[in-house]
């Protein structure tokens, strides 16, 4: 995909490497650009029922914005009036909704600190395999910024609104075990095991009823903001189309069978 993502597949899996250790895989634009691309080509691809973000090296995940090249683009606005944050429109904002948005399961595989925007990268993951050595920090406020990337919408359904307004005002890095406890991760795993667990557990899900893991998703977006019984409709129209999906079709068959389904994710 380019020289600061790579993508792999692995079957129906998307693999998904922010590749610039050197930087504590910090985004700048070259790697946003690649990234929100890479995601959005993931999204739309009928072949790929899953999709597992990560980072090189064992450090970081991804610790958000490229600084440096922040602080010339600030420079750039004095003299130009241009604004430096026209990255969140152009980068950030499809990034996220391809990713929180796909009609398929996404995983992080959190390999280190997490911060910034990184940290929102995760949170608008399905799910966070978490390396018992890693961290996630939020760190907008620090810089005297306030949250991007869907933060202050997916951080609060994670852990509560008081606790994410504390996380966001007060920037701090919680530690792994600390965000298994408070819900940021769903499983934490020694740092060594990362790579390999975090496939297995994405493969699962690229191997699973994808069209089912689709309507799961959308059920869950919009209970947040509408009401039971507009709910309750929702989930009618969901399990109809679940309904009548090959894969149900399969499941019913092969537990009547005694067999373990296999499901093609359509």
């Amino acid at each position: 995909m380019s020289d600061t993502v790579r993508y792999h597949r692995d079957g129906a899996l998307a693999v998904l490497t922010i590749d610039r250790a050197d930087a504590m895989n910090a985004l700048d634009v070259a790697t946003k650009v690649a990234l929100r691309d890479a995601v959005i080509t993931a999204a739309a691809d009928p072949d790929v029922r899953a999709v597992l973000l990560t980072g090189a090296g064992e450090k970081a995940f991804c610790v958000g914005q490229d600084l440096k090249e922040h602080l010339g683009r600030l420079r750039h606005q004095q003299e130009t009036g241009e604004s430096a944050l026209r990255t969140v429109a152009e980068h950030y904002n499809p990034l996220v909704r391809a990713l929180a948005g796909m009609r398929k399961p996404t995983v992080a595989a959190v390999n280190g600190v997490a911060a910034g925007a990184g940290a929102s990268l995760a949170f608008a993951c399905d799910f966070r395999i978490v390396a018992d050595t890693a961290g996630f920090n939020t760190a907008f406020a620090g810089i005297a910024l306030t949250a991007d990337s869907g933060a202050s919408w997916t951080l609060p359904r994670l852990v509560g609104h008081a606790r994410a307004t504390e996380l966001l005002m007060l920037p701090r890095t919680v530690r792994a075990e600390e965000a298994l406890a408070l819900g940021l991760a769903t499983r934490v795993v020694p740092a060594a095991e990362l790579a390999a667990t975090a496939h297995e557990f994405a493969l699962t899900l690229a191997n699973g009823p994808t069209v089912a893991y689709g309507a799961i998703k959308e059920s869950l977006a919009y209970a947040a903001s509408h009401s039971l019984s507009e709910l309750l409709d929702k989930e009618e129209e969901l399990q109809t189309m679940a309904g009548n999906s090959e894969d149900h079709a399969i499941a019913v068959n092969a537990f009547v069978a005694k067999e373990k389904p296999a499901f093609v994710g359509k």
